[in-house]
């Protein structure tokens, strides 16, 4: 699928954006139809946003279909009334209609106005949607969550491997608060990685590796060349961790499929202690990013130690894993009803008598 999905605003939709930006509206619903961006429902404001806000929202949720939610605020800009962009794709909802969203996303937000978006946010179930979700998502945005007992413990091997007598090296570890955190520990991304990134999820690149530039505690773009399912193997590094985002393109069950798949490699114990814990403890703030900031739909995550495991056989199987039937254990055919004789083995004495003349 392309990232350029051809599909555009109808007529009254733009119409109704007019009138939205205006503050007519308090929510609007969009939805795909017909290969239209159209409005799928709409509210208007009854009290505050606050108030108004999960009675509004969370009944045009649905379990398995995805949408976009526009919720305005009370507040305003300089170009008019703030709104909230909801990317709703329930995690039930079928792997292609989540990636034709993601990949129109970007289309609707030109078309709405992006001046007019004070936050974006991205839920797959309604607790991350909700009022108290969007509280929350507000909260990690303003600052860095706190280090986990394992990553203090990963700060305190970083501390002890840099010389203290050099003032220019920066020792503790540092997160940009405009990436949202959830686990592990959250390396700013280069301005060149991110621009990869965004190229690879347009579809204007195939292939991005990224790699951890340990002294300036940064992940940065390492490798973008064109690359196809049997040059893969030919990218993995033997003696060095890395981080490989592939667009995967195959045929499914008789559909043409274009999906991007992240790559963890880790050769082992050819690398040092710190790099095996940094790369570990990066990967979950990383990937929280790309999904949940960049809106990558990632359709499989993989970790290998050699690059000779990603064949077509492996890689395909790891996309579509088969379903195994069950199997029932046999089970033994019950006996005739009723009550049995006991079955003599042994003749008895009378039985072996030999007749006498």
């Amino acid at each position: 699928m392309s990232h350029q999905t051809g599909i555009q605003a109808s007529g009254s939709v733009k119409d109704t954006f007019v009138g939205a930006r205006n503050g007519q509206y308090r929510l609007l619903k969009i939805v795909i139809d017909n290969e239209q961006l159209v409005v799928g429902s709409s509210r208007q404001p009854v009290g505050s946003w606050e108030k108004d806000y999960d009675s509004f929202v969370l009944p045009l949720l649905e379990d398995k279909q995805p949408c976009y939610i526009l919720y305005r605020l009370d507040s305003q800009n300089a170009q008019g009334y703030e709104w909230i962009f909801i990317a709703w794709s329930p995690d039930h909802s079928p792997v292609r209609q989540k990636m034709l969203y993601a990949a129109t996303r970007a289309t609707l937000k030109k078309e709405f106005g992006g001046g007019h978006i004070k936050d974006e946010v991205f839920g797959t179930v309604q607790d991350d949607v909700s009022l108290n979700g969007y509280k929350k998502y507000l909260i990690s945005q303003s600052s860095p969550a706190p280090l986990t007992a394992a990553e203090e413990e990963l700060r305190q091997i970083k501390i002890n491997e840099v010389p203290t007598a050099s003032s220019s090296v920066q020792t503790d570890i540092g997160v940009d608060t405009k990436h949202q955190t959830l686990q592990g520990v959250a390396f700013p991304i280069a301005k060149e990685a991110i621009q990869a990134l965004e190229k690879l999820k347009n579809k204007k690149l195939n292939y991005v590796q990224l790699q951890i530039d340990m002294k300036n505690e940064t992940i940065i773009l390492a490798n973008t060349l064109h690359t196809e399912l049997k040059d893969l193997p030919k990218r993995i590094p033997k003696d060095a961790a890395r981080y490989h985002f592939f667009l995967y393109k195959h045929a499914h069950e008789g559909d043409y499929l274009e999906s991007i798949v992240f790559i963890y490699s880790m050769p082992g114990y050819t690398c040092s202690i710190r790099e095996r814990m940094l790369y570990s403890s990066c990967k979950s703030p990383l990937l929280e990013i790309v999904e949940r900031q960049l809106w990558m739909q990632i359709i499989r995550k993989i970790e290998i130690d050699n690059g000779d495991e990603l064949t077509a056989d492996f890689l395909y199987e790891e996309v579509h894993p088969k379903q195994h039937a069950h199997k029932q254990s046999f089970a033994k055919p019950k006996g005739p009803a009723g009550k049995r004789g006991i079955r003599r083995l042994i003749r008895g004495p009378a039985e072996t008598e030999t007749p006498s003349d």
